[in-house]
């Protein structure tokens, strides 16, 4: 009985959801994002699972990477071509594959929290979402034996990139795990995801990956938890109800918006201060300041006041800042290496 009604309400709910069924309805869906259109041509609801708008901070992590290496030519054809189809790997096939198993593995929570999704709406069927998931999973595993081919590497380390990353986005998403329902664990496995892992393939591409960077990266990978907390306020009512410790479950709308606020803040003023006191980096490190503030106000404009309400509106206008500090300490860390280099080249042989 309750099955049956819980089926009907994601029908009418669903139904509900088709009036928004516009030119925005239809970007939405094929961003994998919320307002989408009920579409039902098999190829589009393909890319909606793969939820094509999360590919962004991942692309943007391997130019991160590539810049840090300090290796990376960027008018070099050769370069740019790699640095592509490492961005496909990242983009397009890994995240793409962590996101559909993630709805697969979240589709009775979606059907209370986003029941116009592909699997609970019932526009896609399991034999269709098992095989668009190895699909992207060999596809991101097969693009990583290419690039470790393609850059002359003596081991696999992009081979062993892509198979961890996938071992991460599988225990996070799925039984016995399923890391994303303890909270913590789950924020800073989703925010290494998205920082770390994109920018070790992007630099380990070009340079050689040293431990110094990929503590700074793990690090850094805590504001990412921030964002994933950010994302956590949405789904609340569905957490609850699956009896998923999301942060704002277990501490409460008010103290997890500080938990929030204090994990991408810190994180990022602790870099800061390691590029102007560890690398000596004063450029970089007073332009990673200045867009580390604009991202205070928007908290103190949008998040802080209502962080449910103003989730969307609040990572909209924050969010371009703190990529592009990932950049600048890319760049920072490239320099540094480059200069590394150079010095080395120089010495009598």
């Amino acid at each position: 009985m309750v099955a049956g009604s819980s089926a009907r309400n994601v029908q009418v709910r669903a139904v509900d959801n088709s009036k928004t069924d516009d030119k925005s309805g239809g970007i939405r869906q094929m961003l994998g994002m919320k307002g989408a259109n009920l579409e039902t041509d098999p190829w589009k609801i393909r890319v909606q699972l793969t939820k094509p708008v999360t590919w962004i901070p991942l692309i943007w992590g391997v130019g991160c990477g590539a810049a840090a290496s300090g290796h990376y030519e960027w008018n070099n054809p050769t370069m740019i071509a790699q640095m592509l189809t490492c961005m496909v790997m990242s983009g397009p096939f890994l995240t793409g594959y962590t996101q559909t198993i993630n709805d697969w593995y979240d589709r009775d929570i979606d059907a209370i929290n986003e029941p116009y999704r592909p699997i609970p709406s019932g526009r896609i069927s399991e034999a269709d979402v098992i095989g668009q998931i190895w699909f992207l999973l060999l596809g991101g595993i097969g693009t990583a034996a290419i690039l470790d081919v393609w850059a002359g590497h003596d081991k696999p380390i992009m081979i062993g990139l892509a198979i961890f990353g996938s071992i991460i986005s599988y225990i996070y998403s799925a039984p016995p795990l399923k890391l994303k329902q303890w909270g913590w664990a789950g924020n800073f496995a989703l925010g290494s995801s998205y920082i770390a892992l994109p920018w070790w393939a992007g630099q380990a591409l070009f340079g050689e990956l040293s431990a110094d960077v990929m503590v700074l990266t793990v690090l850094y990978s805590i504001a990412g938890l921030g964002i994933a907390i950010v994302n956590d306020f949405k789904s609340i009512e569905g957490d609850r109800a699956m009896g998923l410790q999301s942060l704002p479950v277990a501490f409460g709308v008010d103290t997890a918006k500080w938990i929030c606020v204090a994990a991408i803040d810190v994180t990022q003023l602790g870099v800061a201060a390691y590029l102007e006191f560890g690398l000596q980096q004063h450029t970089y490190a007073a332009v990673l300041l200045g867009l580390i503030l604009p991202q205070m106000f928007f908290q103190a404009k949008f998040f802080i006041p209502d962080p449910i309400a103003n989730d969307v509106k609040y990572q909209g206008a924050a969010q371009p800042f703190l990529v592009f500090g990932l950049l600048t300490t890319g760049l920072a860390i490239g320099h540094v290496n480059s200069m590394a280099d150079s010095v080395a080249a120089a010495l009598p042989m």
